[in-house]
């Protein structure tokens, strides 16, 4: 099976599942299938992903301030 598109290793990650599904369903219809695995698996996230939750997403270095 292709890499990208085969099973994957482990389980996913319940509490990114629970942000995924917590997202509006204009944003929830826009993400690949290859964008919520890497999500889920907590891979590398794909810059058009990140375009997608740019206004969800908080930095690391504002959450420690």
């Amino acid at each position: 099976m292709d890499k990208k598109t085969g099973p994957r290793q482990g389980k996913p990650d319940l509490e990114r599942m629970a942000v995924l599904r917590s997202l509006p369903i204009e944003i929830k219809q826009q993400i690949t299938g290859e964008e919520a695995h890497a999500f889920l698996y907590n891979e590398p996230l794909p810059d058009s992903l990140l375009e997608k939750l740019k206004d969800y997403i908080v930095a690391e270095d504002k959450i420690a301030s």
